[in-house]
């Protein structure tokens, strides 16, 4: 009687001390998950330089968090830190009308017959003059948002510092000691071995897969349309490429996203030309780049349906941000992996 009072106290006080810590290291949830997501990621070259430095593990996670400063951190820093420059030149240009945002829609209007206008406004919708007054109030509230969100991402140094010091601490003790503290969580763990194994394994495999093939994906289509933007004389051609990658975790429609009304305002404007050059450039590389890459960097080893990845990837970065693109595939993941296990024992 008292054996298991003594052990019911005991969970509900470990249960308590366990929120309230989680709850301490909240503030900082982003910094603590990719340290830890980097440190995974990175772990091979850990052990591999564990390995070339005879067991010192001291030097090899100090080495391995130097090259992750290099390929990730700094030109990760550099790619915000110019994504708030441009965006927020971009929002005062349009505040100052530098850019005249319904001169588009008087362009498109002026390339479209003359009867569109009155069959617009026999149907209800209204006419070019009213689409104008609304895309022009529409567009400065969204380009006000964007550069609000943008500036608060650059006014927050201190918070940005902070949270980049910690994950860069916390990244070393977890190259140095990420053996024993995987050894230590599947120990406290309440599953049979093979279940933890099996776990395990998924887990490890889908970070590493999402972060290192999406990443790489994004990077590479962000680039391409990017370049290809600015080549055709886009406004804020870096944002636009940056905002390429970002969605291009999105599997299939992420990158056509922004690409896509940028060839219907130059075919609606008459530059056939450079409707031509971008619809190749989105279809047939940046397309290309996507069908061939992603399903080696992460269908192989997240091995989920493309239509899964999409709507866990869309659902949890509408729940956790910029983090969600690794845990909803990761949560998916782990979902079809525990009723697989579940199924095989039935």
């Amino acid at each position: 009687m008292n054996s298991a009072l003594h052990r019911r106290c005991f969970l509900l006080l470990l249960a308590m001390v366990t929120i309230a810590f989680c709850w301490i290291l909240l503030p900082y949830f982003g910094a603590i998950f990719w340290a830890a997501t980097l440190a995974l990621v990175f772990n091979p070259l850990q052990q591999w330089l564990v390995r070339r430095f005879n067991g010192r593990r001291n030097l090899a996670a100090m080495a391995t968090l130097l090259i992750c400063f290099v390929m990730v951190i700094i030109p990760g820093t550099l790619i915000i830190t110019s994504m708030v420059q441009e965006g927020a030149s971009l929002y005062q240009r349009i505040r100052n009308g530098d850019i005249n945002l319904g001169s588009y829609i008087s362009q498109l209007q002026n390339s479209l017959p003359p009867s569109l206008d009155s069959w617009l406004e026999r149907t209800g919708i209204g006419n070019f003059n009213e689409l104008r007054d609304k895309f022009s109030a529409g567009a400065m509230q969204g380009s006000q948002y964007v550069a609000t969100q943008l500036l608060s991402i650059g006014q927050n140094t201190v918070q940005f510092v902070t949270s980049l010091g910690i994950m860069i601490y916390l990244m070393f003790f977890f190259f140095r000691d990420g053996p024993q503290l995987t050894a230590l969580l599947l120990r406290a763990i309440p599953l049979s071995h093979h279940h933890k194994t099996q776990l395990l394994d998924k887990f490890a495999a889908v970070v590493r897969a999402t972060v290192k093939g999406n990443v790489i994906i994004a990077i590479i289509q962000g680039c391409i349309g990017g370049v290809t933007l600015w080549g055709l004389g886009v406004e804020a051609a870096l944002l636009w490429g940056v905002m390429m990658s970002f969605l291009s975790l999105l599997p299939a429609i992420g990158a056509a996203l922004v690409w896509i009304p940028v060839v219907i305002y130059f075919l609606a404007t008459g530059a056939f030309l450079k409707a031509a050059i971008l619809s190749f450039v989105g279809v047939v590389v940046i397309g290309l780049v996507d069908n061939l890459l992603r399903p080696p960097l992460v269908g192989k080893d997240t091995k989920m349906p493309d239509y899964v990845v999409l709507t866990a990837t869309i659902g949890g970065m509408s729940l956790f941000g910029i983090n969600g693109f690794v845990i909803g595939p990761l949560i998916a993941a782990l979902f079809m992996a525990t009723w697989a296990l579940f199924v095989a024992e039935e």
